[in-house]
């Protein structure tokens, strides 16, 4: 059988461009002789489509598309992810406000053929944890899908099907089932491709059927999806994989009767560099333009967060498209703008220069009074970062400019950022990037470069931006480590912390000195108010803020 695996990057509830990608996708794919296409998951209306699925007018416009790609389906079945209405099935109806649909859903996937919409399978496994909050919308199937495809018996399942041992994979595959379906919408983390890998696998040598895994590609608001598609023969050998963090459209030959295969086409799997760097790219820029932003504003201060930055936003959209702007105060060192000069002169993007001098002394006049009696001290420092802020924002206002803010995890985690201030933007794209990873992908970008890439080639960021301790440069001689520890003990205990959800005393047995972890903890719970408000950014560690970590605000629990 040749079976094509189409990999696409729809938009969320652009519903009619949605479905002709689709066609397109199936109109290739048939004249390269596939008599089976696979897409992602919800394909039709993007993941995760969140409660436009509890709008009605939404679910019937996405089945009216449905009937409509159908009708334009040929022999050559098409599976195709949609939210199924199923509330005809006798379950409740369980209205919340007017006509509202929770739990009257199901996430599925229907072969499209011969003009007509074939069988539709349902999501069995319904995920409620990190990114996925089904539960919210979908009730579980509880029917198999075997559908006879020119003569083989085909299994169809829906993404968490698979993560797991047993289930609707399995079952179909008892069931005779000789080559097994699983459209995805996978958020990409590092490490991602193993794990997706080691249950397949487990599926395919306990089933003995092949595995058809399909991704989407492409950002939708924090998550990226990595493609990254794939076949799988029953011993467990990937024999064809789609592009990494690309749309792409495979077309493969499978022997169903086989229970081995040979590699005929493989992508090579990325270091993490080059994986979290090109997903936060892709995030960018598909953020960017799928909310109608062709250019992006950045502050530049000579550091290495927005240096960085800098580079992602020129590699998303192109140098002509991205402004960096200096805004030095009394306590920006002359190397500090020097590096920032020869930063944006190496990627080729605009600069513009804001001396912020003026707007702080009147600042200061007006606070004069309020503030009398009172040592400088922090409140001082931040109004510079405020005074940065705003000026982005009024460009931004102007010229209809996105603003990028430039924190990383590291300060996000522990509350080193301003709110109002440099927290200012609509899309943070390095909010789950730890500081540790930031020298590491900024040395990433100098030695490698991708055709993908809008950026020039070469190194870009200075090694004088990347060499010097990072300092916020609010007072005189500042450095983080007068706030902070040292980034690499820091950066450790909070993986631990965030993304296991380590105790204060596992962190300990795991090594690290006990005022450390105490110390490093609390900041972190203090700054859950902070973290609420900043803008949304490019998920790319196992548990970034937001969705998938979920803490109160008024809180007297620590560790």
């Amino acid at each position: 059988m040749r079976i094509a695996l189409a990999q696409l990057n729809p938009t969320v509830g652009d519903v009619a461009h949605n479905a002709a990608a689709l066609a397109d996708a199936y109109t290739a794919a048939v004249a390269a002789g596939a008599q089976l296409v696979v897409s992602g998951e919800l394909g039709l209306t993007g993941y995760p489509p969140d409660d436009l699925l509890l709008k009605p007018a939404f679910i019937r416009a996405v089945r009216d598309h449905l009937d409509a790609l159908a009708s334009d389906i040929g022999t050559a079945p098409l599976l195709a992810g949609f939210p199924e209405d199923v509330r005809e099935d006798g379950g409740p109806v369980g209205v919340i406000g007017e006509d509202a649909i929770p739990q009257g859903l199901a996430n599925s996937a229907a072969l499209l053929v011969d003009g007509q919409v074939g069988p539709v399978y349902r999501k069995q496994r319904i995920p409620n944890y990190g990114v996925f909050d089904e539960a919210r919308y979908f009730r579980a199937g509880t029917e198999l899908t075997v559908a006879d495809v020119v003569g083989i018996p085909v299994g169809v399942t829906v993404c968490e099907d698979l993560w797991g041992d047993g289930g609707p994979v399995t079952e179909s595959a008892r069931q005779g089932a000789r080559i097994v379906l699983s459209p995805n919408a996978s958020p990409f983390h590092h490490g991602k491709r193993a794990e997706r890998e080691h249950w397949a696998r487990r599926h395919a040598r306990d089933g003995g059927a092949w595995i058809v895994y399909v991704n989407l590609a492409g950002g939708q608001d924090d998550v990226v999806y990595d493609g990254d598609s794939f076949v799988m023969a029953p011993d467990g050998t990937v024999v064809a994989r789609a592009e990494q963090f690309a749309e792409d459209l495979v077309v493969v030959d499978i022997d169903p009767a086989a229970t081995s295969g040979e590699a005929t086409s493989r992508t090579p799997r990325l270091t993490r560099a080059a994986a979290v760097y090109e997903a936060v790219v892709i995030g960018t820029r598909d953020y960017l333009r799928k909310n109608g932003f062709d250019r992006a504003l950045i502050g530049v201060s000579g550091g290495i967060d927005s240096a960085l930055a800098v580079a992602v936003a020129v590699d998303a959209l192109g140098p002509e498209q991205v402004t960096a702007v200096a805004m030095p105060s009394p306590y920006s060192s002359p190397g500090s703008m020097t590096d920032a000069r020869d930063l944006v002169d190496a990627l080729g993007c605009t600069w513009l220069q804001l001396p912020i001098d003026e707007v702080m002394e009147a600042f200061d006049a007006v606070l004069a009074e309020p503030f009398a009696g009172t040592e400088a001290g922090i409140a001082e420092e931040n109004i510079q970062s405020r005074i940065r802020g705003t000026l982005l924002m009024a460009l931004s206002n102007k010229h209809g400019d996105l603003v990028l803010a430039t924190g990383n995890k590291s300060e996000y985690a522990v509350g080193y950022a301003t709110l109002y201030g440099d927290m200012a933007g609509g899309f943070a794209p390095l909010k789950d990037v730890y500081k540790t990873l930031v020298y590491e992908l900024c040395r990433y970008r100098n030695a490698e470069f991708r055709p993908t890439w809008c950026g020039p080639a070469g190194p870009v960021i200075p090694t004088a931006i990347i060499d010097k301790p990072p300092s916020a440069e609010l007072r005189p001689d500042q450095r983080d480590t007068d706030s902070l520890p040292e980034y690499d003990q820091l950066d450790a205990v909070l993986t631990g912390y965030i993304e296991q959800y380590h105790s204060v005393d596992r962190l300990v047995a795991d090594g690290h000195d006990r005022q450390l972890v105490t110390t490093v903890t609390r900041m972190v719970d203090r700054a859950e108010y902070k973290r609420r408000q900043a803008p949304p950014g490019v998920k790319v560690t196992s548990r970034a803020f937001g969705r998938e970590r979920r803490l109160p605000i008024t809180n007297r629990w620590s560790g």
